[in-house]
């Protein structure tokens, strides 16, 4: 732990040298940034949150994600007033930043050249799309800029949905929108659109930390994007946000059906459940298992490790 503080604190004092020397993070740099995370990880090193949780991710409230994060001392994980492409659809999927700055000439040739040595081609913008892989999210930060800020159309719209089978979401703007709506499955959170297309703005890094108005985004995070915001959460708390979701749901399912059935009081239901309660509601979970979001493994063990 001792290696990996003192590597993210060289990393924050080097960090225009850094991108000097790369476009993007290594692996190890992710790593990192990412210590938490205990489980398996793509190759460019972000953490590989296991495509069951991202389903199950889809039912989860903003509130109650928002709400677990906050309590475990992670404030500043979700951004709103977003205008979204699909806005009855959810978006869940594994962060690939990317940051981007008002134009400097000198800085903008540094990066152009590095991408070329390291085999990159097109503008800039489409970059991070090279590196998408399926479940993938491009999420990118342009600090607001809608008019002239157009991160993309509908032709790179076409290639980041062929890639990801996902959408954006853009602390910026997007151009072509009626083309964006035609592609099936497609969706984007963004702060505006404008016909102009991109100028003066130049790529900052790629799988970087980036902030998101109120949010710190970290590659491999996971974005729960509905239409009230979006909530970054950082990956090794995906499970236990998943989790505590499933189970406030079975709690609620298991106390609405005593509630019609008379056995028990809204006040013995609402407060802190007697022994009694508790063993009721595990004879309802055996006798109601289809009504289970997660395995009985998941479900014993998450609770043995809470105090109901």
């Amino acid at each position: 732990m001792k290696k990996y503080s003192l590597l993210i604190i060289l990393l924050l004092i080097s960090s225009a040298w850094m991108m000097a020397q790369q476009v993007t993070l290594t692996p190890e740099q992710i790593k990192a940034y990412t210590p938490e995370w205990k489980g398996e990880r793509f190759p460019d090193g972000r953490p590989k949150v296991a495509d069951k949780f991202l389903e199950r991710l889809k039912k989860v409230h903003l509130e109650e994600a928002w709400g677990i994060l906050r309590n475990k001392g992670y404030q500043n994980q979700f951004e709103g007033d977003w205008m979204v492409l699909e806005p009855d659809s959810v978006m869940v999927g594994r962060v690939v930043t990317a940051q981007y700055l008002p134009m400097r000439p000198d800085v903008d040739k540094v990066i152009k050249e590095k991408g070329k040595a390291e085999g990159r081609i097109g503008n800039t913008n489409s970059w991070p799309i090279d590196v998408l892989k399926d479940g993938d999210i491009y999420v990118a930060d342009s600090y607001g800029k809608v008019a002239d800020g157009t991160l993309i159309g509908d032709n790179l719209g076409n290639s980041i949905y062929a890639k990801s089978h996902r959408g954006v979401i853009f602390y910026g703007s997007v151009r072509d929108i009626e083309g964006l709506e035609e592609i099936n499955g497609f969706n984007a959170w963004i702060k505006g659109y404008d016909p102009s297309y991109i100028q003066q703005m130049m790529l900052g890094g790629i799988n970087v930390p980036i902030r998101i108005g109120r949010a710190t985004v970290l590659p491999g995070d996971i974005a729960l994007a509905k239409k009230g915001g979006v909530v970054f959460i950082p990956a090794h708390l995906v499970e236990e946000v998943v989790l505590n979701a499933e189970f406030i749901s079975l709690r609620d399912a298991f106390g609405h059906q005593r509630l019609r059935e008379q056995k028990y009081t809204p006040g013995q239901i609402d407060s802190q459940w007697t022994d009694e309660i508790k063993k009721d509601f595990l004879k309802w979970l055996d006798e109601n298992p289809d009504k289970l979001p997660m395995t009985r493994q998941e479900l014993d063990k998450f609770m043995k490790d809470r105090t109901w």
